[in-house]
């Protein structure tokens, strides 16, 4: 068991929470949600212990597992050794006992921590480490060649893998995981929901993936009006019985007001007469109806609405026999299909299958997407097509949001003049709106693009692509640092959507409810189109 007790964390004059008391028990799944900023990862830390409370206490198990959020921290070692690094204990018993024989010759003192050093092996299950380890990465899909490669040798959504491998090994009593499925594709998000819905210590977690919350939680503490709340069930019913309190809380206090207000004016026009014993029921009653005060909701909602100047022609874009290889390792192979205006298809596969390859490529050869700017967020300089034909249709005209999207913004400039960039003719409060629109606050459009956090560098290109209102969405992992109310609202403006949309994500809810084609990438450089929802692909693929 994990528990709070009266914990209290405030920075300046902003409350995250206080006097918090909460206990998270074995067998149950938290999922730790509310919005950015609201204090998750704070709040987290402090049950890991890397921060300390500024008021009450947390009692954690001894042994636990904690994602790491440092990609280079390990980038020394052997994969393998990475991931048993997770059991502390085992891992330290290790490496005395390594240093030990090591010796050239043994006293009797080391003969002896030597068989103290072999029981703790023992009593960790060390003797099957290795084996353990590398089942963990087998279902984190990262193959058998690279268990014995340095951390430091892999990309960043491998050293991902291997640092949630890490945080599961062990068997650890509690599991605390920061965005476990950032980096993942869903082959292997499904994999990790199977692993923590068997898990029977205590889970908790944050993630902005709404779908995987729903797929694993049986409870979520949600960090809102400066404290944490505890409610059992999904995601999806948090947020309704959330909604349900508070409107009962409202429509309580509404009543209530109106009761305190009819009471007050009879205390105020029979105060002086001779009813003073009914005036002074009254005022004690006034007493015991005070209204529930209400704290702040630190919710704050974006609203997004994709328009187009103009409809492109009926046939928007066909892509005949497209191929790509850098130095001879092939990628996309012989790609054939035509896009009918209005389609909304999702890119779908295993991380390094060629989806962002293929965007590359269709964008290389469209008539607005800027070159440059396709180059400086794909950082490649080479020809974005081996072999093949990219043709797009009549007036079609493409917003483009890039994975890499920090390289598209232009540094030393405010984000007002970023944004007024994309379009000199608009008007400042058209602006000023679309900033408003997407949670910056006025003075913000002052703020310099070179301190925008990962969030708001996303929020900014959304306000770029309202502003131009292209007939075509081309986006490449746009969930990536944004929070479940702003994912949501991306969610419904894209099924709103008039135009054609070519969306790559990992998020499962957003491909579900959006996609109306699916474009999945398979393992021999084919692409398979299915001209149907991803549920209906689902079961065609059974």
């Amino acid at each position: 068991m994990i528990s709070v007790s009266s914990v209290s964390m405030r920075y300046g004059a902003k409350v995250l929470f206080d006097e918090v008391s909460t206990a998270f028990t074995p067998g149950k799944r938290y999922g730790l949600t509310g919005p950015n900023g609201a204090g998750k990862s704070t709040f987290m830390k402090l049950l890991t212990g890397e921060l300390e409370p500024q008021k009450g206490s947390v009692v954690r198990p001894r042994k636990f597992g904690v994602l790491r959020q440092d990609q280079f921290e390990f980038d020394a070692y052997r994969v393998i050794d990475t991931v048993i690094m997770g059991n502390k204990r085992l891992w330290a018993a290790m490496e005395e006992r390594e240093i030990i024989y090591s010796k050239a010759e043994l006293t009797e003192e080391d003969g002896m921590r030597l068989g103290e050093l072999e029981g703790i092996v023992g009593d960790e299950d060390g003797y099957s480490a290795d084996t353990d380890a590398a089942l963990l990465l087998q279902g984190l899909d990262l193959p058998d060649e690279l268990h014995e490669r340095k951390m430091g040798e892999l990309q960043g959504g491998q050293k991902v893998r291997v640092l949630l491998a890490q945080a599961l090994f062990g068997h650890p009593m509690a599991l605390l995981l920061d965005e476990p499925t950032n980096h993942l594709d869903l082959d292997s998000i499904h994999w990790l929901q199977g692993f923590l819905n068997n898990y029977d210590g205590v889970l908790i977690v944050i993630s902005h993936d709404r779908h995987f919350l729903n797929s694993i939680c049986t409870h979520i503490a949600d960090i809102d009006y400066e404290t944490i709340i505890t409610y059992t069930g999904t995601y999806d019913e948090m947020v309704l019985a959330k909604t349900q309190i508070r409107s009962q809380i409202e429509s309580q206090n509404v009543q209530r007001e109106k009761k305190i207000s009819q009471l007050n004016d009879f205390i105020a026009r029979f105060s002086a007469g001779t009813r003073s014993s009914q005036v002074q029921s009254r005022r004690k009653e006034v007493e015991r109806l005070q209204v529930t005060e209400l704290a702040r909701s630190n919710i704050q909602r974006p609203y997004l609405k994709f328009e187009q100047k103009r409809p492109s022609g009926k046939h928007i874009l066909e892509l005949h026999a497209v191929s790509k290889s850098y130095d001879e390792v092939e990628v996309v192979r012989g790609f054939t299909a035509s896009v009918t205006r209005g389609e909304k298809i999702g890119l779908m596969g295993r991380n390094g299958a060629g989806k962002t390859t293929l965007i590359n490529a269709l964008l290389a050869n469209s008539p607005t997407t800027p070159m440059q700017e396709l180059r400086e967020s794909s950082g490649y300089d080479g020809e974005f097509l081996t072999s093949g034909k990219v043709i797009w249709g009549h007036e079609a005209s493409i917003g483009y949001f890039a994975q890499d999207h920090r390289a598209l913004i232009t540094q030393g400039m405010t984000t007002f003049e970023w944004l007024h960039l994309w379009d000199p003719g608009a008007a400042d409060e058209e602006i000023r709106g679309l900033l408003g629109q997407m949670m910056f606050a006025r003075d913000e459009g002052n703020k310099k693009t070179d301190v925008l956090s990962g969030g708001e560098t996303a929020r900014l290109l959304f306000c770029k692509l309202m502003l131009q209102k292209p007939n075509v969405l081309v986006l490449d992992e746009p969930t990536n640092h944004l929070d479940l109310e702003s994912i949501n609202a991306l969610n419904i403006s894209l099924q709103r959507y008039p135009g054609t949309v070519l969306i790559a994500t990992h998020d499962h809810d957003l491909i579900d409810e959006v996609a109306t084609r699916v474009w999945h990438f398979e393992s021999d450089h084919k692409i398979t189109d299915f001209k149907g929802t991803y549920e209906e692909y689902q079961a065609a693929v059974v």
